[in-house]
Order: structure tokens, then sequence, then C-alpha cells
């Protein structure tokens, strides 16, 4: 099972393709949308959040650290948090575990399972570089939201499949949504 995680930062097309994504190939998932993701997924998306946690499996609370998943014994493969606000990644390198994201990346790193983390923010500090070294440290996948451009496919979709694509590859799934370099 992948856990996918949305958060507030920019971006949130990400993480529902890949939810998407993941059912399209019949891989079971659970899903963790944090209140401010809430927020931006109304202002970048026509989604509704009801349809979004439709295309997952099983639905946490992002303020339920009573949730199965908070626990090292609850068996799930691999996290995905896409996209990944500055906020978030501070919490998670840092140790913060103060609501179900941050205790489930929490969990994922100190059991070795995989964990992709997909930062969406521009300009980074000093700081964000930092946090994202320390969590590379760790074994975390640090994976920018850095569409490429080789393929000759320039639609916004075209690129959004390019990350997906690379975040399924991170996660040791199978796929064919980009063109890959021949």
């Amino acid at each position: 099972m992948i856990v996918v995680a949305i958060t507030g930062a920019s971006g949130v097309i990400y993480g529902i393709r890949l939810l998407e994504a993941l059912k399209e190939l019949n891989i079971e998932n659970s899903l963790i949308i944090s209140d401010a993701a809430k927020t931006v997924i109304k202002s970048e998306s026509d989604w509704k959040i009801d349809d979004i946690i439709e295309l997952a499996d099983n639905y946490y609370e992002f303020d339920d650290l009573t949730a199965s998943v908070n626990s090292g014994s609850f068996k799930f493969e691999s996290l995905a948090i896409v996209p990944c606000s500055m906020k978030t990644l501070s919490s998670i390198a840092n140790g913060y575990g103060d609501n179900t994201i941050t205790r489930v990346a929490d969990v994922s790193l100190k059991e070795r399972r995989t964990t992709v983390i997909v930062p969406r923010e521009t300009p980074l500090r000093t700081a964000h570089i930092q946090n994202m070294l320390t969590l590379s440290q760790e074994g975390a996948v640090i994976l920018p939201a850095m569409p490429g451009f080789y393929s000759n496919h320039y639609s916004i979709d075209d690129q959004i499949d390019f990350v997906v694509g690379k975040i399924l590859d991170s996660l040791k799934i199978e796929n064919n949504l980009f063109k890959r370099w021949e």
C-alpha cells in the first residue's frame, strides 16, 4: 500500500494525478489531506475534496494522531508527500510529528520505508535546502516538481504526468506516463 499525503503547497494537482494513476494501476493507497491543502485545492482546481477522497482506498483525517497509519506496526510500503510544503518539510526534518502527515513520515523514515517528498517552492532558502539534505541523508527521495522537456510534450497535462511518472518510478511502480529518454 502507498500512502499519499497532500499538503498546502501549490501544485496539489500532482497529488491528485498520483492518486488517479494509482487507481488506474489498481494499487492500494491511503490518503491524508492537510487543512491547508483543502484551501489550495479549492483555489487551484475544480476538484471537490470528496471526489479526491474517493480516489483513495483509505482516508485519514489530518489531525487524527490515533490513526493506524501513525504506528510503525501498520504495514504500508511507501509514502509520497505530493506536494510538500516547506512547513511540512521542516517539521519532518526536525522530528516534529504534530499531525497525521508528519507522524506517518516519521514512521516511514524510522522503519526505512520508501519516502518520496515532492517540494514545490521556488526559490529555496538555505534552510529549505538543509532540511532536504537532512531528509535525503535519512533515506528520503527528494523529488522537486521539476518537469522535463526532452519528450517534446509541452502541455500542462504532459508536464504533470512527467513529474507523477518520476514519483511512480521512485516508488518502484512501472508506468508509461511520460516518454523516456532514448
